[in-house]
């Protein structure tokens, strides 16, 4: 067996559960999924995992025309793997031979070994000719359908090559941290980005604190509430934590609430390798008490516009959660303005590509308190597109913006101000 073995028998196993189980890739991870690999293949794995979820419709096209009939879902994970791997150029010897050792190692399916090196012989021999010609992987259809209603045919295609396309490392640095070193280019948001950044923690400035990991789009939400030293400041739903570092940044004393005790462990890693500090509560939002100059609510929601990020989300989960995850947005945003001061302000945020967990979550709410107000002239100086400014006056990003510097992940947000 190759060296990359034991990375490709993890592909397959995670690939079975997304597909399989529905289990999103986080929750393998947090499970242990990755921790008997060593660094070099668990870099491999992830990256193997990722670019197969994103690449699934063309591989199983790819596939069809070699399968008589539907094979075990183990089976199949495997081929499609190999069949990625062998698309992308990687040498058929050592892909065929691993898929083949793989799979006759398997309890049920070892007797498919035949079929395996079959399939993956033709593959290597015809698949990267007909790879070239099919079309970027659509999104499935329970999905689809809601984001090209709300956006339109045109821009879902774009959409889709955006999440194909996959996501460059953009990073936030401390105030007058020098980030010359990692030579990333400036965006106009003012996030560095990196196209092939490698392992994040061997990046110059990793160890010092002078950065931390957060997609540009989502660096936006702290900027739009300008926290500044001396003020009361409420972070909800805070990890993995970027806005709780940008807030504390400003000398804000900042309170940051979630409700996961092991992503606020790695909040506090975070607040420790950078030198700042915030009061972390492992808790339910809905229970947070007190009175606060600024608050920012990052609600829980169906994560749609990370997808180039995570393209495990559409296959592992079917949209039925999503109308708990609006009405609970609308608890939490209820709550949330309740612990706002007279006089004070609020953004929500949610990185959602679906309007009702952004646009109509404010219209909603801009019904229901007459002491709120949108305030728009926040952001044009963010370094946005003003044809990215909403009606009701949020900010809607989609992932294909940007399309030329490498998009951004799907988000809406709102700074909302309350009356005195």
């Amino acid at each position: 067996m190759s060296d990359g073995t034991q990375a490709r028998r993890t592909v397959i196993y995670l690939l079975d559960q997304v597909l399989g189980e529905g289990r999103l890739l986080a929750e393998c991870y947090a499970a242990g999924a990755l921790e008997r690999l060593t660094p070099e293949d668990r870099a491999r794995t992830q990256r193997l995992t990722l670019q197969t979820l994103r690449s699934l419709e063309r591989a199983d096209r790819v596939l069809q025309k070699h399968l008589k009939k539907a094979t075990p879902l183990t089976v199949q994970n495997a081929l499609r793997l190999g069949t990625v791997e062998l698309c992308h150029g990687a040498a058929a010897h050592g892909v065929v031979n691993d898929m083949v050792a793989i799979i006759s190692k398997h309890r049920r399916h070892g007797q498919l070994k035949g079929l395996v090196n079959a399939v993956l012989r033709k593959v290597a021999d015809q698949g990267p000719v007909e790879w070239a010609k099919l079309r970027v992987p659509r999104l499935p259809k329970w999905l689809r359908k809601p984001l090209a209603d709300a956006w339109g045919a045109e821009a879902m295609l774009e959409i889709e090559a955006a999440h194909y396309a996959g996501a460059p490392l953009d990073i936030t640095g401390k105030p007058g941290a020098d980030l010359s070193a990692l030579g990333g280019a400036v965006l106009a948001t003012g996030s560095h980005r990196l196209k092939d950044a490698g392992q994040v923690s061997a990046l110059a400035g990793y160890a010092a604190g002078d950065w931390w990991v957060q997609d540009a789009a989502a660096a936006l939400p702290a900027q739009m509430l300008q926290a500044k030293a001396g003020e009361r400041v409420l972070d909800l739903c805070a990890a993995p934590g970027g806005k709780t570092m940008q807030m504390a940044a400003s000398g804000a004393s900042v309170t940051a609430v979630d409700t996961s005790a092991s992503r606020m462990e790695r909040l506090q890693e975070n607040l420790t390798r950078t030198g700042l500090t915030a009061d972390l509560v492992v808790g339910d939002a809905l229970e947070q008490g007190g009175q606060f100059d600024a608050v920012l609510l990052d609600a829980p929601c169906s994560a749609t516009g990370t997808i180039r990020r995570h393209p495990d989300l559409p296959h592992a989960k079917d949209g039925s959660a999503f109308g708990a995850l609006i009405e609970l947005q609308a608890q939490m945003l209820a709550h949330a303005w309740s612990l706002v001061k007279p006089g004070g302000r609020m953004v929500f945020c949610t990185c959602s590509l679906l309007p009702d967990e952004g646009e109509c979550q404010i219209e909603d709410a801009l019904e229901m308190f007459p002491d709120m107000s949108v305030d728009r002239d926040v952001l044009p100086p963010l370094g946005i597109d003003p044809a990215w400014i909403t009606e009701e006056g949020g900010l809607r990003l989609r992932p294909d913006y940007w399309p030329q510097q490498g998009g951004m992940d799907g988000f809406y947000m709102a700074l909302l101000r309350k009356s005195a």
